[in-house]
């Protein structure tokens, strides 16, 4: 497997990018459509807390750390994988192999993000919220873009906790403490994990074994990854539905559990029998508005019932 590279030094000159300022640079290290997606799951997991809707102040200040937790997180990962992301077409533009940012400077920022963060959420916030989004971010790095990413192909299914954890960092600024409804919402999220990645994973196999990364459709048949797809959303589906109850959830949130999970679970059956790889960003595509659409089902169930 490729090796991470130190991240001492530079690597690549410091160069200007047209069409793109230092600043602008420094956002994409973030990976800010990423931030957006742990964001969508962080406000319904605070209202279902709340039964209703939080102060505004606390959302705000529980999204500025989310957002700084994970801001640092992605840009620590971009540190270590430099050496792949420069062999991947998906991920050459990225400013550490342009050379728009030095490692150093990169890490830096990086680790200046997470100190922000935990500051943040501790003093503004609470210390559970910020511990936990701390235990993302080490999640993140450590176990797997460190470890799992370049040796296992269990990368994504494992390494998607570190994605799950906003949920529990939601509820948690809210109660300051956590239950049996917000690990429920982690789990639907940590199973939807695979099947959306391993979608995208389809269309971009050929960046994935260029740069020697175990991702499951690189090692794995399509028609063997197409399954897995199926049964993870299969699963997911019965989770969502598990979080009825156990969540305390109405009519508006089983509704929506009901009609996303089957669609889901159609568009995966589809992908499988057609064997058109094609269909797989479509199914990408959907995975985020199925997750988008379900964590709001939750919100609108707590604002609009109660």
């Amino acid at each position: 497997m490729t090796e991470a590279l130190p991240v001492t030094g530079s690597d690549v000159p410091a160069v200007t990018v047209p069409g793109r300022g230092r600043l602008a640079a420094y956002v994409a290290l973030t990976k800010p459509r990423i931030i957006e997606l742990l964001l969508v799951t962080t406000v319904p997991a605070m209202i279902v807390a709340q039964q209703g809707m939080p102060p505004a102040w606390l959302v705000l200040a529980t999204l500025v750390g989310g957002t700084l937790a994970a801001a640092g997180a992605n840009a620590t990962n971009m540190v270590i994988d430099r050496d792949i992301d420069k062999l991947m077409r998906r991920t050459s533009k990225r400013p550490l192999v342009t050379g728009e940012i030095t490692p150093r400077n990169a890490l830096i920022f990086a680790i200046a993000l997470e100190v922000a963060a935990a500051a943040w959420l501790t003093l503004v916030v609470n210390p559970l919220s910020a511990a936990l989004a701390l235990a993302a971010m080490l999640f993140y790095v450590f176990v797997y873009t460190i470890w799992l990413k370049r040796t296992s192909t269990q990368n994504i299914v494992i390494g998607g906790a570190a994605g799950a954890v906003p949920a529990l960092v939601g509820w948690a600024a809210v109660t300051n403490e956590l239950a049996v409804a917000p690990f429920v919402m982690f789990a639907i999220i940590f199973v939807w994990t695979p099947p959306h990645f391993w979608a995208l994973a389809i269309r971009y196999r050929a960046d994935y074994a260029a740069a020697d990364v175990p991702m499951l459709p690189v090692v794995a048949s399509f028609d063997d990854t197409a399954k897995r797809i199926v049964a993870y959303t299969v699963v997911l589906w019965a989770v969502s539905l598990a979080f009825w109850p156990l969540g305390s959830m109405g009519a508006i949130y089983l509704a929506a559990a009901m009609a996303l999970g089957g669609t889901f679970t159609w568009k995966a059956v589809q992908l499988a029998r057609s064997r058109r790889p094609e269909l797989a960003m479509r199914l990408f595509k959907f995975s985020i508005t199925y997750i988008t659409l379900l964590f709001g089902a939750m919100a609108a169930d707590q604002l609009l019932l109660r």
